[in-house]
């Protein structure tokens, strides 16, 4: 069972879902959105059966966006047609309606298909070497010890294999890949194979940069996101302490320090120095 990661409003509309299906064939649909949340989106009305893990494209007036689906409705049960998506990069807009933020739901489903690495979101040159052809450059913008998804216009085949290599800092990666998910226009979900154990040692130090880097960014926004109020008040009461020494020694007196504090949100404390 999977827990959804935040609260997700009712909203119909019509969007255009595109990609290709799960024999590697083009698609493109009007579909129909059952409920949204910032990072994700269940829609209905899908007749083109898709795999799991699959990228696809969704447009909604002049955005577009890119998903990763993560669960359909089984054929012959009530959610027949219906699929859930993750959006890819959280960063880009898609819709003109306000959604709503929050803790986690309660919605669960059930589903067999589980990510056995844990993927963060990136931004890395990597280099495709496909056999016989140019190399291709792109940016790989999640990573895992499994794979990556490689943003690329015009992508490759699904079972395509080839080198890639990752710039993760300073080190240059080689490994093997294939495509397992091909999507036009947004780029490839690529499988590491055969990656030797020093090849995943690399990789796993990179990904634990990653995350440490995200959760120090996240600590650094909460301590911005700090009340000014309370700053101001932490401020006042370090000014205080100050005017209590002054006054100890008469520099300042009991009305200076009144007039001087009247531009904070607090009061001077009546006391005898």
């Amino acid at each position: 069972m999977g827990n959804r990661r935040e609260p997700r409003k009712a909203m119909e509309v019509s969007v255009r879902i595109f990609g290709t299906d799960y024999r590697g064939r083009m698609f493109s649909e009007i579909v129909t959105t059952v409920d949204v949340s910032h990072n994700g989106v269940q829609v209905r009305g899908v007749k083109t059966q898709l795999k799991l893990d699959e990228i696809v494209g969704l447009t909604y007036g002049k955005n577009k966006v890119h998903f990763r689906v993560k669960w359909a409705g089984e054929p012959g049960s009530p959610s027949e047609g219906q699929i859930g998506l993750i959006k890819l990069a959280p960063e880009k807009p898609l819709w003109d309606f306000a959604l709503p933020s929050g803790a986690t739901d309660t919605f669960s489903f059930a589903t067999e298909n589980r990510r056995r690495y844990t993927r963060v979101k990136c931004s890395i040159s990597v280099e495709i070497h496909p056999v016989e052809e140019p190399v291709i450059w792109g940016k790989a913008s999640d990573l895992s010890e499994g794979g990556c998804f490689v943003e690329m216009p015009i992508p490759l085949k699904v079972a395509a294999g080839f080198e890639i290599a990752l710039w993760l800092g300073e080190t240059k990666l080689r490994l093997q890949g294939e495509v397992v998910s091909s999507a036009p226009g947004f780029g490839i979900g690529v499988r590491f194979v055969n990656i030797s154990p020093q090849d995943r040692d690399i990789l796993q130090q990179h990904i634990v940069s990653i995350t440490q880097a995200s959760e120090i960014s996240l600590a650094v926004e909460s301590q911005e996101s700090t009340k000014p109020h309370e700053i101001t008040r932490n401020a006042a009461t370090q000014e205080w302490f100050c005017v209590r020494c002054l006054r100890r020694s008469d520099h300042v007196s009991q009305q200076d320090a009144e007039r001087e504090f009247s531009q904070f949100d607090c009061t001077v404390p009546q006391e005898k120095c």
